[in-house]
């Protein structure tokens, strides 16, 4: 009969040649399947006496105990490297490019946007927001435009289905912005409102139905026509730099009296429009809940999207829309 001893070490030498399972499976029908050396001996058993039997007996159940326990280690360690390997073969390379991407940036409007909140907080006025979806009261209403004026048709307006028909609509300007600010809040005012509008305007190198203002109130005691002008002035010099001047040009709005169109000089000596301005018109104090006899003001408002031509000398409005990475990253 062989000895317990030397069967465990067979077992121990074929388990650690075997660098498979399916090897390793063999390995195991070898040293404890039924025609093994370690069966044959249990087998053997019987043609001894009984004390013999007995010693013999739990020296091949050790033996087994020990053979089963290096297979079950071999197993183990066989899987752990077939599955390793498995997924080492499956691995999918999912990369998309091979080089660290560019940081991206925000958009020229974007930019330009909070570089004109930057100017006006610089200057005392702090930011103001409201709906993009306004009634008709906000947009026209209080703002001195009465219903049948003329001057609703300059807007284009996109009207909204909700509600009584023409009560709802898309913003045309962000001056309801201001007619909320004076309802809400006592004077002294300053602000500014930065904001998306709409009108039904086809899309060409200078419009968009979809487009951005900025636009500035200051409700205070005595404020003046002198004051409007200092600030547009000083506005410019702050936002385009040295030798840039502004000039005021009669005009009519509903919403300021008097009112007036403010350009900016370049360096090179020609004009360019900007916006529009004006004294607050008594009727929209009125409206808002201040004594016109008691507080004045001034607003004016222009274009964040025409701003941003000038700023990066870019001549067609419609690039800033197309979303062209290739223009874009230039800025």
């Amino acid at each position: 009969m062989a000895e317990p001893e030397q069967l465990v070490v067979e077992a121990q030498r074929q388990a650690a040649a075997a660098t498979t399972l399916d090897e390793l499976s063999k390995v195991r029908t070898t040293v404890s399947g039924k025609r093994s050396p370690l069966v044959a001996a249990r087998k053997a058993l019987g043609g001894l006496d009984p004390e013999a039997r007995r010693e013999a007996g739990q020296a091949l159940n050790a033996a087994k105990s020990a053979i089963d326990e290096v297979l079950a280690s071999r197993e183990a360690e066989l899987a752990a490297a077939a599955r390793a390997e498995k997924l080492a073969a499956e691995r999918l390379d999912l990369t998309e490019v091979t080089e660290q991407p560019a940081n991206g940036h925000l958009h020229v409007i974007t930019q330009t946007w909070q570089e004109l909140e930057d100017v006006f907080v610089g200057m005392g006025y702090r930011v103001a927001e409201g709906p993009e979806i306004e009634s008709e009261w906000y947009n026209f209403g209080a703002l001195n435009f009465p219903l049948g004026h003329p001057a609703r048709d300059m807007y284009d307006t996109l009207y909204v289905d909700y509600g009584e028909p023409g009560s709802t609509l898309l913003r045309t300007h962000t001056s309801p912005v201001q007619a909320r600010v004076m309802e809400n809040q006592k004077p002294p005012i300053y602000v500014v409102a930065p904001g998306r509008c709409f009108r039904q305007d086809t899309a060409d190198a200078t419009h968009m139905p979809v487009f951005h203002q900025i636009e500035g109130l200051v409700v205070d005691r005595d404020t003046t026509l002198g004051d409007l002008a200092g600030t547009i002035e000083a506005f410019t010099a702050a936002y385009f730099g040295p030798g840039f001047t502004s000039r005021l040009r009669p005009s009519y709005f509903p919403f300021t009296e008097p009112s007036a169109e403010f350009d900016i000089q370049r360096p090179d000596g020609t004009w360019l429009e900007l916006g529009g301005c004006g004294m607050v018109h008594p009727n929209v104090l009125k409206a808002c809940g201040i004594d016109p006899e008691q507080w004045q003001g001034f607003a004016f408002g222009f274009g964040i999207d025409r701003l941003a031509l000038i700023r990066f000398g870019i001549d067609d409005l419609r690039e800033l829309w197309t979303n062209d990475v290739r223009f874009l990253e230039q800025f």
